[in-house]
């Protein structure tokens, strides 16, 4: 577990001397990692051959000219375009593209720093943003093809020469749309069978002139809608994210095949695991349609545009399949987990009631995050197709679809009520068959969820589970994986094994990410392996858990009590397991439990107990655990009344939520009433929890096991940045560097005392805050927590294995894990956050949580795994050059060793006048610039000039600071340049600076050389 740099991969290559270097299934990063080995002559001097695709297949794609000129040689048509490396050679493209001018940068992902541009001071900012993303500083300004018609193919071709199509992916939203922020549905709709015909020779004729020899690529199409014409837009010579939900959508299992042909099998020499009788040269068909939406996070950024366009802006994504388009829409918006029951009829979009037609038309010509509910509102206002078509080109084909979807919810009212629906069974039947969920169905005929699941049980109206079998039912399928539709014939096989169900977490967010799981699918290998048969619940397509083959069965569904409950009864299961897939599953837990499921591990109760904070409080109470001073408020002036009696600084937040939505700190009144009225709604069921905030105190995060009889702790973790920035945004170590040893006795004797207090059975995470060696609990989470993984393997314990077989009995003294493991090592987890994607976004951390993923730095010495973790996370600090430092005046004393340090290691300073007149005062020199809205010189101009190599900013109060820093700091993200945000932060950064000089380069050794220490 090393960082991904060029110099550490140096490294790996001396030491393990491989034979080969596979770059095509680590996306981007890979693809852009192996061209640089290759370039600096690293695979030459080693003997490395770079398999499933080379240096020059790599080019070919991903080089704009090279790719024109390679389309060209197959007579395929690609966009007017010109590459540029300079603002003036950008400038000059306009005469050639015109505008609308869209802005591709070389060698990035996700679209990272392009954009469209409609005028000249637009197009300046994004050319000069572009040219900053890519690493080799080009652009390519191309003509815009906006609301065409967008479509991928996944290929693969084989060093035979056979190729084949698995899957063809249409975007519903039109060209313009990043089609990773785009609703997909495959297979293509609405192409006649000779466009697909042209579209497939074009796909197998650009893979052929790339020279992709051995594995998967994607190439995506555009289609003019009015004369059909048809243009390559680019293609991915790797797997990539469309790979992955054409695996999940067909059930061929694309990266492994990729793999296996690029050591040298071809396509007819590999079987297909689902059917084991069919090659893999034969393409997969289906009979089913499959839908994938993405899950953004605006609310998370709240300056940050919600426009969608050619830059990738969202965080997770979600499939569901069902045997016709409507059904399998209705149930993918289902499984979004944003609030909505399906395609409206949900009450959500009175939301809009009060938007004019002319404002409802501006935000379906805008694509954004809700635009699909905005069409709903249109069509349910009686907006035509065509008007609607007029406004955002989304093919008519799906938008009729849509307007029946509308149209039949009057025809479900018109049954008069529950009672209406249930005399007349075609009725009921076809509703079900469209889409709608029992709750849709309840809110249409004034009914309540549980009463429309009671009728369709009277009536023995439930879904059958129809196979993914690759081959649209023409051979046996041997793989379990499933989805829910409503037909004749169910086609699960029963057995009469011992069978546990294992609830994923729905789509990744921002606070429920991919270290969920990792949790749930070490839980299914482990209870395989004890002899459980295990039932897969989850719908989300960028997962392992969602592959066939990582349990027993799979059921590619939504994560509601409505699938849910069916599932369960279909496989007549003995326990469910809810405490790995992070919120999504606890909130079901209840209401599972209340329809006779058996929740297995920490009861709903604890896990309640855990979250109320009435019955939390009595319970610290009770064992005698210190907690900030706090009070639960039921409005704005019960607020403002208990933060008097607490005393401010105090941190509000909403109860029951994960990833710290909502969460501030408030230092006076007039901030608190303005939180309480325009953040949150509160009321009787939703009260506000206001906590004293404790300023400058560490936090210590604490995973620890528990069977019911003993607990072991994981590991006690100690965060680099101070409590009131969110746990998952903050960096941490283990094993606690600062601690003393009593703080730490304290810290286990109050994790086993609450452990027991509990009845946890499974995994469970604390949070405390240490101020003036005093233990505080801040929180209690009777679950996994995304530190899991981490923790796992710092120590080298699967600790979610253990954890999931302690829920079904087994003892931990049985499975030989009684003592908590103390490494030799140092483990660092950092966080890797989404700033570049939001310019003009803020990226100061604060208690709501705003990283989407993590790295692991790991290192014998502290500072050098801090640093390994800085540079994992893209964050490479310099070793030389100029910093400049601005601080708040609660800072300034600290702040000065610090610097002379940096001086020592041979950096120059330049800071604000007040941090500078301090550093002179204690004998640092430094060159004193202006605040930004005092004049210049000043901070933005340097990091304009490159004068500036590194940022230390602490956040100051006041509004005018705020103003300056947000915005110097944007333009940082912008220009690449690493900010350090905390004191903390930059003690840790310069300790591995100062054990960075005493070395000559950075040691790398094996996760299984440091477990075998500890052992």
């Amino acid at each position: 577990i090393e960082p991904l740099t060029t110099d550490i991969l140096l490294e790996i290559i001396r030491r393990e001397r491989p034979d080969a270097l596979l770059p095509t299934l680590g996306g981007q990063t890979a693809l852009n990692l192996a061209m640089d080995l290759d370039a600096k002559g690293i695979l030459k001097r080693y003997n490395v051959e770079m398999i499933g695709a080379n240096a020059s297949v790599i080019e070919k794609a991903e080089d704009r000219q090279l790719f024109k000129i390679a389309m060209d040689a197959c007579n395929l048509e690609v966009c007017k375009s010109v590459s540029c490396h300079t603002m003036e050679e950008a400038i000059a493209a306009i005469d050639v593209v015109d505008f609308p001018a869209v802005i591709r940068p070389g060698f990035t992902m996700g679209g990272s720093g392009g954009g469209i541009a409609f005028d000249l001071e637009e197009f300046k900012e994004i050319v000069a943003r572009g040219l900053d993303y890519s690493p080799t500083n080009e652009v390519l300004v191309e003509e815009s093809i906006l609301g065409w018609k967008e479509f991928e193919l996944e290929i693969m071709r084989d060093k035979k020469d056979n190729v084949v199509i698995i899957c063809s992916i249409e975007n519903v939203d039109p060209v313009g749309v990043h089609t990773g922020d785009s609703i997909t549905v495959a297979p293509a709709q609405t192409l006649t069978d000779r466009e697909y015909q042209q579209m497939r020779d074009a796909g197998i004729a650009v893979m052929r002139e790339i020279g992709v020899e051995t594995g998967g690529s994607n190439v995506q199409f555009a289609q003019n809608p009015k004369d059909g014409r048809l243009i390559v837009i680019e293609m991915n010579p790797r797997v990539s994210r469309s790979s992955a939900l054409a695996s999940k959508a067909t059930g061929f299992p694309i990266a492994k095949f990729a793999a296996k042909l690029a050591v040298g099998y071809t396509l007819d020499e590999l079987q297909n695991d689902i059917t084991r009788e069919t090659p893999a040269a034969f393409e997969p068909t289906i009979d089913y349609v499959v839908t994938k939406i993405p899950r953004f996070a605006f609310e998370k950024f709240a300056t940050a545009d919600d426009t969608l366009g050619t830059q990738m802006k969202s965080v997770g994504e979600t499939m569901s399949i069902g045997k016709t388009f409507k059904q399998s829409f209705q149930k993918a918006l289902r499984s979004l987990e944003v609030g909505r029951s399906g395609f409206g009829a949900d009450g959500k979009n009175d939301a809009f009631k009060d938007m004019t037609d002319e404002e409802l038309s501006a935000e379906i010509y805008r694509p954004n995050d809700k635009r699909i509910y905005y069409v709903c509102e249109a069509l349910s206002r009686g907006f035509t197709v065509d008007q609607i078509y007029d406004i955002c080109k989304i093919d008519k084909w799906f938008l009729r679809h849509m307007d029946e979807l509308v149209a039949y919810q009057e025809e479900i009212k018109s049954a008069g009520s529950l009672e209406g629906l249930k005399n007349d069974l075609p009725l009921f039947r076809q509703t079900k068959e469209m889409g709608f969920s029992d709750k849709q169905i309840a809110y249409l005929l004034k009914a309540s969820e549980k009463d429309v699941r009671l009728a369709r049980y009277d009536l023995d109206l439930r879904p059958v589970y129809n196979l993914v079998d690759t081959c649209a039912a023409e051979f046996v399928a041997y793989t379990p994986y499933y989805y829910s539709t409503y037909a004749d014939v169910n086609e699960v096989k029963k057995s009469d094994k011992k069978k546990i169900m294992i609830l994923g977490g729905g789509p990744n967010r921002i606070g429920q990410g991919i270290e969920f799981d990792y949790c749930y699918v070490h839980a299914s290998f482990a209870l395989r392996d004890a002899g459980y048969e295990t039932i897969m619940v989850n719908s989300n397509p960028e997962t392992v858990s969602t592959d066939y083959d990582t349990s027993d069965r799979l059921y590619f569904e939504p994560l509601t009590l409505e699938d849910v409950l069916h599932i369960y009864e279909q496989e007549e299961c003995d326990g469910v397991i809810v405490q790995f897939g992070g919120q999504t599953p606890l909130n079901l837990a209840d209401d599972l439990k209340a329809n006779g499921v058996n929740v297995i591990g920490t009861s709903p109760e604890s896990i309640d107990r855990a979250e109320d904070r009435k019955e939390f409080q009595e319970m610290a109470q009770k064992i005698g655990i210190r907690q900030p001073i706090n009070g639960i408020a039921t409005n704005e002036d019960e607020a403002v009344k208990i933060a008097d009696r607490i005393g401010y600084p105090v941190l509000v937040r909403p109860s029951f939520v994960l990833g710290g939505r909502a969460m501030v700190i408030v230092y006076k009144e007039k901030y608190l009433r303005k939180y309480m009225q325009e953040a949150v709604s509160v009321s009787q069921d939703k009260p506000i929890l206001v906590d004293h905030y404790l300023e400058n105190a560490v936090e210590v995060d604490v995973d620890c096991i528990c069977d019911g009889e003993i607990s072991v702790i994981g590991a006690i973790m100690e965060h680099v940045e101070l409590a009131g920035i969110h746990s998952g945004d903050s960096s941490c170590i283990i094993p606690s560097q600062t601690l003393g040893d009593d703080v730490l006795a304290v810290i286990r004797e109050h994790t086993h005392a609450l452990a027991k207090e509990l009845k946890v059975i499974g995994l469970m995470n604390i949070q405390f805050a240490i101020k003036d060696d005093d233990v505080y609990i801040l929180e209690v989470n009777p679950r996994a927590s995304r530190t899991v993984p981490f923790v796992s393997k710092a120590i080298g314990v699967p600790l979610a294995k253990l954890a999931s077989l302690v829920m079904v009995g087994q003892k931990l003294k049985d499975l030989d894990y009684t003592k908590e493991i103390i490494p030799e090592h140092i483990s660092v987890k950092e966080a890797v956050f989404p700033f570049a994607r939001f310019p003009g976004t803020d990226i100061i951390l604060s208690p709501e949580m705003k990283s989407t993923g993590e790295v692991m730095g790991i290192d014998s010495n502290v500072g050098l795994s801090y640093l390994k973790s800085q540079l994992a996370a893209s964050n490479k600090l310099p070793q030389s050059g100029n910093i400049f430092v601005s601080v708040r005046e609660l800072d300034k004393e600290q702040i000065v060793p610090l610097v002379a340090d940096l001086v020592e290691l041979g950096f120059s300073i330049f800071a604000t006048r007040g941090t500078s007149t301090i550093l002179r005062d204690s004998g640092i020199d430094s060159q004193a610039i202006f605040k930004i809205s005092e004049g210049r010189p000043n901070a933005l101009d340097l990091i304009e000039e490159d004068q500036i190599s590194w940022i230390v900013n602490t956040p100051s109060d006041g509004a005018m600071p705020k103003v300056d820093e947000i915005k110097m700091r944007s333009s940082a993200v912008i220009h690449n340049i690493p900010i350090t945000t905390t004191i903390s932060g930059l003690s840790a950064a310069v300790i591995g600076l100062q054990a960075l000089k005493e070395i000559d380069h950075i040691d790398v050794r094996t996760v299984q050389e440091y477990h075998k220490a500890i052992r």
